[in-house]
């Protein structure tokens, strides 16, 4: 019986040890599947993990898609959407600002010192002055494109800034066309060139000198289009109108209450009216020769109104007194002359 029983626990051991070996062994497996290499070179293997989103791909030449390789600073760039999408292309900035200050020589004399510091020049400038007295300016500013935003906001610190429009324009096709057609027509002027040094009829040495005549009016032409493409990408178009106010105007917010809003329409008011008031005084003062010769004129032809009233009464006044018997003769005629009175 021990004996038996020494064979059952002999028995029972060595189950145990297979199972243990056989767990081991399934273990090491599982282990040197994700220790091995992914795949051999020019293959690719995926993993569902159960109907999921694969989540690994082993691509080709043996690299695991779980591992990123080194992305390129550029490539990353993109990705994120940091990278300047408009680096290669042509674009023609352009703005118009009107601006209004109190002290027009200051702010006159700072912008045009902004325009040199900042390495632009005025196109085109004009001043003159309204009726009132008050000045006003207009200005054509070519700004280099690298400097466009910084003209515009140190513009709004120097005067008080009431309107701005901004505009942007794509001319990279128009650009690179006009660049194409050039390689183009220059390529042709080498191969006509070529064939005049080697003609030898005068037909034909006449027929290639007027083909390169063309062919040089259109790289003349091509010449200077994308020159005038290049100075309208390289500087930027600014129109400027500068006023000169006696009080600036102000962008204020709505009033949150019916009082608040009945104030403020009482002081614009008085405002208003007060500056109504200047600008009459002002017109009187700048216009009073004018106003002084009309007045003589209506005058005098308010006198002469009367003069020729006065005579014209006195007419009739006397036409009464001549024909008063021959109106009373009139009266006491019968009105039928068969009619006899005693």
């Amino acid at each position: 019986m021990k004996r038996g029983l020494a064979l059952f626990l002999a028995a029972l051991l060595t189950a145990l040890a297979l199972t243990a070996c056989g767990g081991d062994g399934y273990s090491g497996g599982s282990a040197s599947d994700s220790s091995a290499p992914a795949a051999s070179e020019n293959q690719t293997a995926y993993d569902t993990g159960g109907g999921d989103e694969w989540k690994s791909k082993t691509m080709e030449f043996g690299f695991d898609a779980d591992t990123p390789a080194e992305v390129p600073a550029e490539a990353q760039e993109a990705e994120d959407g940091t990278e300047d999408r408009l680096a290669n292309a042509k674009m023609v900035y352009t703005a118009s600002v009107e601006a209004e200050t109190q002290d027009f020589d200051t702010c006159t004399a700072s912008l045009e010192e902004l325009v040199e510091k900042l390495g632009g020049y005025l196109e085109y400038a004009s001043m003159g002055s309204y009726g009132d007295g008050s000045r006003n300016a207009s200005y054509t500013v070519r700004i280099p494109s690298a400097r466009f935003k910084e003209f515009l906001a140190s513009v709004g610190e120097i005067g008080h800034v009431i309107s701005q429009d901004q505009n942007a324009d794509n001319i990279s096709e128009r650009y690179y066309d006009t660049e194409s057609r050039l390689t183009t027509q220059r390529t042709k002027m080498e191969r006509l060139q070529a064939l005049l040094a080697k003609a030898e009829n005068m037909e034909d040495i006449i027929t290639l000198e007027t083909a390169i005549s063309e062919t040089e009016l259109q790289i003349e032409q091509l010449t200077g289009s994308l020159r005038h493409y290049d100075a309208l990408v390289d500087y930027a178009t600014v129109e400027l109108r500068l006023r000169e106010v006696l009080r600036l105007s102000t962008v204020e917010e709505a009033p949150p209450t019916f009082g608040n809003r009945l104030g403020n329409a009482f002081t614009d008011g008085l405002r208003s009216f007060g500056d109504f008031l200047q600008g009459l005084a002002i017109f009187l003062a700048y216009n009073w020769i004018w106003l002084l010769v009309l007045a003589l004129i209506l005058l005098l032809v308010i006198k002469l109104s009367k003069c020729s009233q006065a005579r014209r009464t006195e007419t009739f006044r006397q036409a009464r007194e001549r024909g008063s018997g021959f109106f009373k003769r009139k009266k006491d005629e019968p009105k039928n002359p068969d009619d006899k009175q005693p």
